[in-house]
């Protein structure tokens, strides 16, 4: 059921955006230092405790399934993570990505999470939704965990999509930093899935150029280190969403990583929190054009946690009020 800290009146719309959470998130750990941390979502906990965001619908992640996990990956891949999660101490999957004894939980937490937010707006529940969970998904293929990521939430969301409801088309647009390469595997070959990325390269993880195009449904807009809004604004106006618009979605999933931010450790992009609002006004567009204004977003990285809290807040803001009145001048701490 939807919650909110504050009710709306009576006889108003109901509430436009639900946000999805769940306080496992913080019990995925990783070693000392690495930027994948709990005090990612402690930083969000903060953002989302503001006034700004009252009105904003409220649910604990359910816990996601293996079929829905089977949607995106195999079987037996799903086997191999359970078999590799340790019952004590860190197991290490590559150079970036590690498992401890609640990771399986919290990772079908987000995939729980991402599944219900098709869930909310496919029944007309809320219009939008923004999944606010850790690990990250967009870096994990179909049979290979990478990139800090496990299982990929915005593929299994699509594939979800249209398991359920029935959607033909389902597009996910990425402006994370790093290059979605899951999402892309996972997309690559079935025309009726759209996956579009502004990303900075040559960067993690080495894929990413225009000249993956999957069978047509592939659209990659590549940025360099030091770009900022005029080249990432002009990578949106002429690739991806004229590439979205032809596509026409019956649902758009957005990739929401926060750290092309100009502060953000990872990444040498200089984007702010205005391209933040202006991408995702601009996708809302899109969504209202196409997919009665159907959006779920799901959060990748941002490493920057003061970055990472404006940056949300913002872009939660924008998908509540369809508008650009957000929260940038505030400091979260």
């Amino acid at each position: 059921m939807l919650t909110s800290q504050e009710s709306s009146p009576k006889g108003q719309n109901p509430l436009s955006t639900l946000l999805l959470s769940h306080p496992s998130c913080l019990l995925h750990e990783t070693p000392e230092g690495h930027p994948e941390r709990p005090d990612r979502i402690r930083m969000l906990d903060q953002v989302f405790a503001h006034e700004h965001f009252l009105d904003l619908g409220r649910e604990e992640a359910p816990l996601g399934t293996q079929d829905q996990v089977e949607l995106a990956h195999p079987g037996d891949y799903f086997h191999m993570i359970g078999q590799r999660v340790p019952e004590e101490g860190l197991e290490q999957l590559d150079p970036d990505t590690w498992l401890c004894p609640m990771s399986l939980e919290v990772a079908l937490r987000g995939v729980g999470a991402a599944t219900r937010a098709v869930d909310a707006v496919m029944r007309r529940e809320v219009e939008n939704a923004f999944c606010a969970m850790r690990p990250p998904g967009h870096h994990a293929e179909s049979r290979r965990p990478m990139g800090f990521c496990i299982f990929n939430n915005a593929a299994i969301a699509a594939h979800y999509a249209r398991d359920i409801y029935g959607v033909e088309r389902v597009a996910v647009v990425d402006f994370d930093v790093h290059h979605g390469n899951g999402t892309q595997d996972i997309f690559w070959s079935d025309p009726d899935l759209f996956y579009g990325s502004t990303h900075q390269m040559p960067l993690y993880p080495g894929s990413g150029d225009r000249t993956e195009v999957g069978v047509g449904n592939i659209f990659n807009a590549p940025l360099k280190a030091g770009d900022g809004s005029a080249a990432f604004r002009e990578a949106m106006r002429t690739v991806i969403l004229p590439a979205l618009n032809d596509f026409e979605p019956e649902l758009l999933i957005i990739s929401a990583g926060f750290d092309a931010h100009k502060n953000d450790p990872l990444g040498s992009l200089e984007l702010d929190e205005q391209d933040f609002i202006w991408a995702t006004l601009n996708l809302m567009d899109a969504a209202h054009r196409h997919a009665d204004g159907r959006i779920v977003s799901v959060l990748e990285g941002g490493y920057d946690l003061r970055a990472l809290a404006a940056s949300t807040a913002v872009h939660v803001q924008a998908l509540m009020r369809g508008s650009a009145s957000a929260t940038e001048d505030e400091d979260y701490e």
